[in-house]
């Protein structure tokens, strides 16, 4: 089929349904609400107790259908990935997701809901490949009442070809490392880190330090928040050491911390200075910033008394 074929028959999925009157197989619960804190760490006293509400990135949670799925799954959001798969759009990776969050969910809500095929995209070129972006927004709803809505997009694309090999005097330049996205909720780190300071947000209200930086105070839910300045001592609380997949803006095997400051907070970042197979944790390790290119800087962590 040629192009303008593929995008006439895409563009029908628009508005087709893929999940009809769905219901969570569980109710909103304590007990699953307790685990979602403790894996995130999230001490927040709105989630416990007689009055608790379920912590609002929790929307998805209610609605997954495990391994078994959902009976009210229609056929529409298949027959579109199997005409990309058709089309060499074989492989996929989830790109973002965006929530909105009417009304708390609270123990007790049993959960319905209904998912659209909101929006297929045009074709688009990435670093990945050449393929199509596709959005599903799921509304969530708690006795018939609207409580969330949640929109996932993917990028169902025809993995991009190895570029034809070069001759001895044609080096392969350098990839640049991925850029982060920078919003209007962390702006303010991105300024620290160019002028070479690693700023932790501080609530205003209870003083609680947090990282990333959020909208608003995991603790208390106040809105309102300065920043201090990290000192930039630190030890390795947990690592990983990447092989793969590999990238041509990385050189693997190489390891990436979970950072725990002397200010309590944590932060995920490269550990430099010694060999991969050295980084233990507990490890000192203290802050500098490493300059990539003409643009980036990047915050990165070098155990302590390594030489840069």
């Amino acid at each position: 089929m040629d192009d303008d074929d593929l995008a006439a028959r895409l563009k029908a999925f628009e508005g087709r349904r893929a999940t009809v009157a769905g219901r969570g197989k569980d109710p909103v619960n304590l007990p699953m609400i307790r685990h979602w804190c403790e894996a995130m760490g999230d001490t927040n006293p709105a989630y416990t107790g007689p009055d608790a509400i379920a912590p609002p990135t929790m929307l998805q949670a209610w609605t997954m259908g495990g391994l078994s799925g959902h009976t009210s799954r229609t056929r529409a959001y298949d027959d579109l990935l199997a005409l990309l798969d058709e089309a060499g759009c074989t492989s996929v990776v989830a790109t973002d997701c965006e929530q909105e969050y009417p009304r708390p969910l609270r123990p007790g809500d049993e959960i319905t809901f209904d998912t659209v095929i909101e929006s297929v995209s045009a074709r688009k070129t990435t670093r990945l490949g050449t393929g199509y972006f596709v959005t599903t927004r799921t509304d969530i709803r708690a006795g018939g009442e609207l409580a969330g809505t949640h929109r996932f997009r993917i990028l169902k694309y025809a993995p991009r070809k190895d570029a034809p090999a070069r001759g001895p005097e044609e080096p392969r330049p350098a990839e640049r490392r991925p850029r982060a996205v920078v919003n209007r909720d962390n702006a303010g780190f991105w300024e620290g880190v160019a002028r070479h300071e690693l700023l932790i947000q501080r609530c205003t209200g209870c003083r609680a330090l947090r990282f990333p930086w959020l909208p608003g105070c995991h603790a208390c839910g106040s809105p309102d928040w300065d920043t201090v300045r990290a000192l930039g001592d630190g030890t390795v609380f947990s690592y990983v050491v990447l092989h793969h997949p590999p990238f041509p803006a990385f050189d693997p095997p190489y390891a990436v911390g979970l950072i725990e400051l002397a200010e309590g907070v944590r932060i995920v970042s490269n550990v430099i200075g010694v060999p991969y197979d050295e980084v233990r944790i507990g490890m000192p390790v203290r802050l500098e910033f490493r300059r990539y290119d003409e643009e980036l800087v990047l915050p990165v962590f070098r155990a302590a008394g390594e030489a840069a």
